[in-house]
């Protein structure tokens, strides 16, 4: 009787834990997406010096 208790909770844990799996990857790939938003952006402010220079003196 003990045998297949266990083998029944080892069963019920195996099952919860492919039903949290999505969340997991779903989460996963929000990461990954923002990282590539961020890593997008980079040396935007270096592109963009000549802009911040000249108008300086305008104002």
């Amino acid at each position: 009787m003990t045998n297949i208790l266990a083998a029944v909770e080892e069963t019920e844990h195996a099952t919860s834990m492919l039903d949290t799996l999505p969340y997991g990857l779903v989460a996963i790939g929000i990461f990954v997406l923002l990282a590539f938003v961020t890593w997008s952006y980079r040396d935007v402010a270096n592109r963009h010096d000549h802009k911040s220079g000249d108008s300086e003196g305008h104002h």
